[in-house]
């Protein structure tokens, strides 16, 4: 899909700074780093630096003895979930060769021991969020994100697609930047 207008903007095209007011380039909100273009590859690099000195606290509690199934739940406590923290949010913007670095970092720890061997790609991780919070958006009538799901789809009864977690209205494609969003994201993600 091409890019919507705003995509396309260059920095010739923005209007010029307002006194007193410094343009920044990236912006961190709840602990998640987005560019003006929306990219997490700041926020990926931020993050995989932060487990790798993680993985430093492991091996000194390793050399002070603790077992293997205490690292594991360690390393899944605290890497895995700074991993995937608000996930659903960014991960419909990161970028393939992200994706390959954070897939290495987990490789990595996998040889080294401190997580399980079985431990999912980053993407079978990132579908795992995606899928819970589906579940918990359809299922909980009190969610607070409840409100982005588009209404129920009428001819739901009919069982047309047997595959889909949902039986809500698929929104329009509207452009890449709606696409990443994760409602529409979520809802079309087993619709074919």
């Amino acid at each position: 899909m091409a890019p919507c207008d705003d995509c396309r903007k260059t920095p010739q095209d923005t209007p010029p700074p307002l006194p007193g007011i410094i343009r920044v380039d990236t912006l961190r909100v709840l602990g998640v780093t987005l560019t003006r273009r929306l990219a997490t590859s700041d926020h990926i690099r931020r993050v995989v630096s932060e487990c790798s000195q993680t993985l430093y606290a492991l091996r000194v509690l390793r050399h002070h003895g603790l077992t293997d199934a205490g690292l594991h739940t360690v390393f899944r406590s605290v890497v895995v979930a700074k991993l995937l923290y608000a996930c659903s949010a960014w991960s419909g913007f990161i970028a393939a060769s992200d994706r390959h670095r954070v897939d290495a970092f987990l490789r990595r720890s996998k040889r080294s021991g401190y997580c399980q061997p079985d431990l999912p790609s980053f993407d079978e991780l990132l579908e795992d969020a995606d899928d819970k919070l589906l579940n918990k958006l359809c299922n909980n009538p009190q969610h607070s994100l409840r409100y982005l799901l588009p209404p129920p789809n009428l001819a739901s009864h009919y069982n047309l697609c047997p595959t889909s977690s949902h039986n809500r209205q698929l929104p329009t494609c509207s452009g890449h930047l709606a696409d990443a969003n994760f409602i529409t994201k979520l809802l079309y993600k087993d619709c074919y």
